[in-house]
């Protein structure tokens, strides 16, 4: 018997019988904010009421929709700010304490990090425990670290660069951060039903439509600048999390805490180079490449080669920090250079005409960024955030300016687009990073407004051009992957979730014809070197990216076209002997939703029994080992690596079970009973005694005329009926039985 379970649940209706309405509790939908989270509950007729526990943005592609959710990063805190620059000291509101594993840490530059447990905090300010808030004031600080301490679990750390003036900041705790649901939508004009399902595809929720009700608000959220998960994390005097009384003992808050660092005891004695000139200060830096070049405009300031010595000194400790023990390009980030009378020309013609200034360069002396202050008044922008921004805007500016220049090769394209895949997006990538609004505190970048059309016409000329190539272009392979599973170009450009199109699936061929050159190289690859990144499994991340796009296939000429390449992309991986495990698994969960309407499963049922017989079958050796060795081949970075040999275990016997309900359920499919009875014996071989299973094979058996063979293991499978099935699948299953034994099956 097919055992219906969809995986990913979108949300959970609960009808609640022992709640007596109130008069003063209305019908409708109420939003939660609190303690970090959005949730969302709506209480119904019928003394019914549904949470919702998942919210994001979605976008209608014909029929269908996408789903994304407005989370993007796991930050378990929520932090705002509120400035004063005359504030002496930094209130800190710290939102429903009562979950107790909290340590807070407050940093100078690049002094040790002092740290408080904030339980400790409690005791001292509010001994009665009389408010579920805490407030508490703190010497201020450059960097605020915020802990939640693990018992069985890692301990989780986040660093926040505080601005500078701040005043006050208040934090919240997301104590349930929802993970991405993989969910997808169709809407059936036929019958007025949207269907959302998971990755499978099978068993999708059924929606009729109701009235809309207003979207929870958006909350403006500060990100980490650092995040760390820490095993057994300490710090010198620390008690044990085992023996903590959580808030019973009392401290003074005012003593600070003696050596407490969770960042490196050491440091490398970092030195920036300073050039004596514009001219060698670009130089250096366009030889460097991955850096930038940050110019200090301050003549009318007597001190300001002591000031620009003593932000040079702040920036050196803090990089060598960073770095640790030995030095490390990834925080060495930018070049430094303070300007001088020599250079009025070059900031006439770059019309910098503030004094003081700041300007920021790319490796090819563009200017990427301006601001109207001294270089000492803005250290904090010169970290890890502030880089991230400063890289999506010059990947931008040198993306338009290669495409603008007609004496671009094809290569010049090709490593433009390469760029700006590649390059990681920062963390408030879903608002305008590279925005031209005028703030005099803060940075104005250089703003570039692609056009998509444009984009789109020269990507497709390059990959029509590269189809006769006799080797891959790594560079370009790398680019397609990204693009074809939207983590490329367009959506850094555009911040498109799109589907696969006509370029895409020239673009798959690409991949597919090169296949074994590609497995070579990447086999090759030194990543110190090497622009490509590793390709674990080229076909998994193919079926991935069809997988992904295939639910938008629609419905016509269009939609069948889009199908059938879809279909024809599966059986190519598959002809040339590069299925394996991940790309059936995509495809079968494709064609098993292809034939639900169908009378027959033909098409799904032929491909399941190649992949049975080329990895499953008895005759491939014992079942388990078998499955073990594919479990051993997998992209570690799959779902099912993710979800244990457990999970890959019942998929395998599932999908056996699965494809022989088939056979039972469809009349057309009995050219198959022989197979789907090796498929359903294997199912009880991988997991003995299952009651779904046995009922399947002893329905196959009578089927086939085997009927007291059929009989015995109708027996088993009642024999073996428990709490965890069904009453009404149960009493099926009893009534085969009767209905086999006394001859009207």
């Amino acid at each position: 018997m097919r055992n219906c379970i969809w995986s990913s649940l979108l949300l959970f209706c609960i009808v609640f019988t022992s709640f007596s309405q109130s008069k003063s509790i209305e019908k409708g939908t109420y939003s939660s904010t609190n303690k970090g989270q959005t949730i969302k509950l709506n209480f119904l007729e019928g003394n019914k009421y549904e949470l919702v526990l998942s919210s994001g943005e979605y976008k209608v592609k014909g029929d269908s929709l996408l789903f994304s959710q407005n989370k993007k990063e796991d930050d378990a805190f929520n932090l705002t700010f509120k400035n004063d620059r005359k504030a002496k000291k930094i209130k800190i509101k710290f939102l429903d304490t009562s979950y107790y594993p909290f340590y807070i840490g407050t940093q100078k530059g690049a002094e040790s990090v002092q740290y408080q447990r904030l339980s400790d905090i409690k005791t001292k300010v509010d001994p009665e425990f009389a408010n579920a808030d805490l407030e508490f004031d703190i010497d201020r600080t450059d960097y605020l670290y915020l802990v939640v301490e693990g018992y069985e679990t890692e301990t989780k750390l986040y660093k926040y660069a505080l601005p500078k003036d701040v005043s006050e900041v208040t934090i919240k705790y997301d104590f349930d951060i929802v993970e991405d649901l993989k969910i997808f939508g169709f809407f059936d004009k036929k019958s007025n039903e949207l269907k959302i399902t998971g990755p499978s595809g099978k068993d999708p929720i059924i929606f009729l439509s109701e009235k809309g009700t207003p979207p929870p608000p958006v909350a403006s959220n500060i990100i980490a600048i650092e995040k760390q998960s820490i095993s057994n994390w300490t710090y010198p005097g620390k008690e044990s999390l085992i023996s903590e009384d959580f808030g019973s003992e009392t401290v003074d808050s005012a003593s600070p805490v003696t050596d407490s660092v969770a960042y490196p005891l050491s440091k490398f004695d970092f030195k920036f180079k300073i050039e004596n000139n514009l001219k060698d200060a670009l130089a250096v830096t366009k030889n460097a490449k991955s850096k930038f070049l940050v110019v200090s405009v301050d003549s009318k300031n007597p001190s300001a080669k002591a000031d620009f010595d003593s932000f040079l000194k702040d920036q050196e400790s803090q990089v060598g920090y960073n770095m640790y023990d030995a030095y490390n390009p990834e925080y060495d980030l930018f070049n430094y250079y303070l300007a001088t009378s020599e250079d009025k020309k070059w900031l006439k013609t770059n019309k910098i005409t503030d004094d003081p200034s700041v300007i920021v360069l790319n490796n090819d002396g563009d200017v990427l960024a301006t601001a109207k202050f001294g270089l000492s008044d803005k250290n904090p922008a010169f970290e890890y955030y502030f880089d991230k921004k400063l890289k999506k805007a010059n990947i931008l500016y040198s993306f338009n300016k290669i495409i603008k220049n007609k004496k671009a090769t094809d290569a010049d394209l090709i490593l433009a687009f390469n760029n700006a895949t590649v390059t990681e997006l920062p963390y408030d990538y879903e608002s305008d990073d590279v925005s031209n609004e005028e703030n005099s505190s803060d940075f104005k970048l250089v703003k570039v407004v692609l056009d998509k059309k444009e984009v789109s016409q020269i990507w497709k000329k390059l990959i029509e051009g590269h189809q006769k190539d006799t080797k891959p272009n790594m560079f370009l392979v790398e680019t397609i992957l990204k693009e074809i599973k939207n983590q490329g170009f367009s959506k850094q450009f555009f911040k498109d979730d799109r589907v696969l199109n006509d370029t895409d699936f020239l673009s798959i061929d690409y991949l597919i014809k090169h296949y074994n050159a590609i497995e070579k190289a990447n086999a090759e690859v030194d990543n110190t070197t090497d622009p490509a990144t590793k390709i674990t499994n080229l076909s998994s991340e193919i079926s991935s990216a069809l997988q992904i796009n295939s639910y938008v296939s629609g419905e016509g000429v269009e939609g069948n076209a889009n199908q059938n390449k879809i279909i024809s992309i599966y059986k190519k991986l598959i002809t040339i002997g590069k299925g394996g495990f991940e790309c059936y698994k995509n495809y079968f969960a494709y064609l098993s939703q292809e034939s639900e309407g169908s009378t027959n499963n033909t098409a799904y049922l032929k491909e399941f029994n190649a992949y049975f017989n080329t990895y499953l079958s008895s005759e491939k050796g014992n079942a388990i080992e078998k499955l073990d060795e594919m479990y051993t081949a997998i992209d570690p970075n799959s779902q099912y690596s993710y979800d244990g040999w457990n999970s890959f275990k019942d998929y395998h016997s599932n999908l056996c079970n699965s494809a022989a309900w088939a056979v039972v359920l469809k009349p057309a499919n009995s050219g198959f009973m022989k197979d789907a009875i090796n498929w359903s014996e294997y199912s009880l071989i991988v997991a003995k005694n299952n009651p779904y299973y046995l009922d399947t094979l002893a329905q196959l058996y009578y089927k086939d005329g085997q009927k007291d063979k059929a009989i015995i293991t109708q027996e088993l499978a009642v024999k073996f009926l428990n709490m965890d099935v069904e009453e009404q699948t149960a009493s099926e299953i009893r009534e085969t039985l009767t209905k086999m034994q006394n001859g009207t099956y």
